[in-house]
């Protein structure tokens, strides 16, 4: 892995971690680890959280860069870039427009599958028409359109929050009442059974590159929240246990979904591989999680990289897009 460092004199950056929405825990861990990790290759940085302090420090003080550590909508759904951009304020990561696109689950699907790209059969169910429609009856068509086992999950969020694995017709109702606890439409696909894989994406400098995969392995078979980030109930395998081919196949495959969505600096593409090694997109997150059990830091280290090196390689090109 080549790392263009850039230029990087007197850099000053400002993290951006936390905010209002269900992962500000897991943002927080986030933001500490990339303060840490920028700091030990000797940039200025400090954190800030996502709240009405932020654009009077911006205006007063503006920062060469801003590191994005919030997830949730707040760091992943374009707004915040979207004003950062009005306060001429460069930032690692996707720009307004694709984060955007790729926060909303139903239409990064759709653009995947404009792109060739293979990705479960899903409908998206706004609240409202669930129940407009009569829900037992819109269930019942679910399930026959679909089958079973069926991932029900919010369009809109991270983290495995509101997701649940549905493999009795009877289980439907609670599961899309769980998930209407956290966004107002449900995501309704069909439930891929493989390997479940990540490939993180980083353009440090030389155009974007996959890092080893990593295959995920949670003990209840659910990648759900409390596997993500409780120690002990999920193994990592780095690189994943996929024959060279599959493996080839498999990043190739997230690079391309990653450029079909307009994607920038760094990126986390979650696939599963079936049994006969075909890889199927799950989504993308364009603010991966960096506590100490997410997979882009994970993958870093496979690649034999410092996790501080890369975040100062990818501060360093924001800075340079202020400056074109």
């Amino acid at each position: 892995m080549i790392i263009d460092m850039g230029t990087r004199d007197e850099v000053r950056v400002l993290v951006l971690a936390g905010g209002l929405s269900y992962e500000r825990d897991v943002s927080l861990r986030s933001g500490r680890r990339v303060l840490d990790a920028l700091r030990s290759t000797g940039l200025t940085a400090e954190m800030h959280d996502a709240d009405v302090s932020l654009l009077p420090a911006l205006q007063a003080d503006p920062p060469d860069a801003v590191v994005i550590a919030l997830h949730g909508a707040t760091g992943e759904d374009g707004s915040l870039r979207g004003v950062l951009d009005l306060c001429g304020v460069p930032y690692v990561g996707a720009d307004a427009r694709a984060a955007r696109l790729a926060w909303d689950k139903p239409s990064a699907k759709s653009m995947l599958r404009e792109a060739g790209l293979p990705t479960p059969d899903w409908v998206a169910l706004p609240h409202d028409r669930f129940s407009e429609l009569g829900a037992v009856a819109v269930l019942d068509r679910i399930v026959e359109r679909l089958g079973l086992p069926l991932m029900v999950k919010p369009a809109q969020g991270g983290s495995g929050l509101g997701a649940a694995v549905v493999r009795d017709a009877a289980d439907l109702p609670a599961a899309m009442v769980g998930c209407f606890a956290y966004d107002s439409t449900a995501l309704v696909e069909q439930y891929v059974t493989g390997t479940n894989v990540t490939v993180s994406i980083v353009d440090t400098g030389n155009g974007p590159e996959t890092l080893p995969i990593v295959e995920i392995v949670p003990r209840d078979g659910v990648y759900d929240y409390a596997a993500r980030y409780t120690a002990g109930l999920t193994t990592w395998h780095v690189p994943a246990r996929l024959s060279p081919e599959v493996a080839q196949r498999v990043s190739e495959t997230a690079l391309t979904a990653y450029k079909a969505l307009g994607l920038r600096d760094l990126s986390r593409i979650d696939v599963i591989v079936t049994d006969d090694g075909e890889p199927h997109v799950l989504g993308c997150n364009v603010s991966p999680g960096l506590t100490e059990t997410s997979l882009l830091p994970l993958a870093v280290q496979a690649a034999g990289a410092d996790l501080g090196t890369v975040l100062s390689a990818l501060v360093a090109r924001a800075v340079a897009r202020r400056e074109i």
